[in-house]
């Protein structure tokens, strides 16, 4: 009787065990404390949104495929949108809290949606995926960093090169004999007189191709070298009404009122690439598609310190976590900014973008192609943009303005003040 009893209470036990606890309940319980997936649950899925087309795209699908190919407990699934609606659909996402899993973003557009409390604080999430902030450079992870959290992993830096044609240089006699340009006195006037030279021995082409289209970008370059600020240290007020704008603004002036450049080139980017022009401030993102056209032979080196420092313009391409997020796939998604940017920063080097990872640029991989030692030496003196929440504001006057200095509709003096006027009441309202 008592064998028999037992035998029943076993029984019992068993199929209560089977019938009411769900198989693996042991694997699925430590499945879902992290970011990996178990064999019954199968890998976290996450959505990427991004706003890489062309050659930038294909790097941005080779590195998703590579992470994706790595491992099984995160999969990433890859949106990309077009850039001219991408930060309006991003920012909806945001605030309805419905989007992407982890998702680009510049370094100048963070400071709002930090402020909003809208992106997560990557630094909890530092031990969970593996990732240490101090493989990144410290400019990169300075710009991304709001009170000592960082709020993105950046992926690169980008900012202009000074391109030039060997062939148009060599016929003007201005080439040393190691292919570097032989630029006389840097200083404002000698680098009109360098560009008067190739005006008067290479006839018929642009000496120096300069992006009146996107004319910020190439004051950015030449303010910031001649130690200029577009606010105070404290973000506090307009720092741009001042002598060394004002004789920026004098310099191009200049340079399109004696035929140095032309004001009118709409794509000046295509007019060096046809051997139109002699030179011209490229993004370091151009290097392969100048460097691969045949019978183009181009050389590039730091933009010449013509205003007396080599500081200038850089922006910087990053990865975002929102706060909606789940915490089982923010885990998942740093592991993946943590892929894309340790190993897939040596795909994204090939796009010309300068990786933010210090063993990537370090690299005999990397240094070893073709002028990527003067891109490390640039990217040391950088200046990314103020980090403040009103920036896209400011940047969008300052646009503004100095397309009407330029086409002479105002004055360099009168814009400096009108630019100083409305920065103020950006920042005061």
């Amino acid at each position: 009787m008592l064998l028999l009893m037992l035998a029943i209470v076993l029984i019992t036990a068993g199929c209560s065990s089977q019938g009411n606890s769900p198989a693996n309940s042991g694997k699925s319980a430590e499945a879902n404390s992290g970011a990996g997936g178990s064999e019954a649950s199968g890998p976290v899925e996450i959505t990427f949104w991004n706003l890489f087309g062309g050659g930038e795209g294909d790097f941005v699908d080779q590195i998703v495929d590579g992470f994706n190919g790595s491992q099984q407990e995160v999969k990433v699934k890859t949106l990309r949108l077009e850039s001219g609606e991408y930060y309006a659909k991003f920012g909806t996402a945001l605030a309805s809290g419905k989007g992407p899993d982890v998702a680009v973003a510049h370094a100048d557009r963070l400071a709002p949606f930090v402020k909003a409390g809208q992106l997560s604080a990557l630094n909890k999430l530092t031990e969970k995926s593996g990732f240490d902030f101090s493989e990144i450079t410290d400019s990169n992870v300075e710009s991304v960093s709001y009170d000592g959290n960082p709020y993105a992993v950046p992926i690169d830096t980008h900012f202009h090169m000074f391109y030039y044609n060997k062939d148009l240089l060599g016929g003007a006699g201005l080439l040393n004999e190691d292919d570097t340009p032989q630029f006389g006195e840097i200083s404002p006037e000698g680098f009109k007189q360098f560009l008067t030279e190739i005006k008067s021995k290479v006839p018929g082409v642009t000496p120096f191709s300069v992006n009146t289209p996107y004319f910020h970008e190439p004051f950015y370059n030449l303010y910031y070298q001649a130690g200029g600020s577009i606010l105070t240290d404290d973000l506090s007020q307009a720092d741009i009404n001042n002598e060394k704008a004002i004789d920026v603004l004098k310099f191009y002036l200049d340079l399109y009122d004696q035929g140095l450049s032309d004001i009118n080139d709409k794509t000046p980017w295509d007019t060096f690439h046809s051997g139109k022009s002699a030179t011209w401030f490229g993004g370091v993102w151009e290097a392969g598609w100048h460097l691969g056209e045949e019978g183009l032979n181009v050389g590039i080196t730091s933009i010449p310190p013509i205003f007396g420092s080599e500081t200038h313009w850089a922006a910087s391409h990053t990865l975002v976590i929102p706060e909606y997020v789940t915490e089982e796939k923010q885990v998942a998604a740093m592991k993946f900014m943590k892929y894309f940017t340790l190993e897939g920063g040596k795909i994204w080097a090939q796009a010309g973008h300068v990786p933010a990872a210090k063993a990537v640029t370090a690299s005999d991989e990397y240094m070893n192609l073709p002028y990527r030692e003067e891109f490390v030496a640039s990217q040391k003196t950088v200046k990314h943009a103020p980090k403040t929440d009103r920036y896209n504001a400011i940047d969008t006057v300052v646009k503004d303005v100095l397309q009407a200095v330029i086409f002479k509709t105002m004055t360099p003096e009168d814009g400096v003040k009108g630019m100083e006027k409305d920065i103020n009441e950006i920042l005061q309202n």
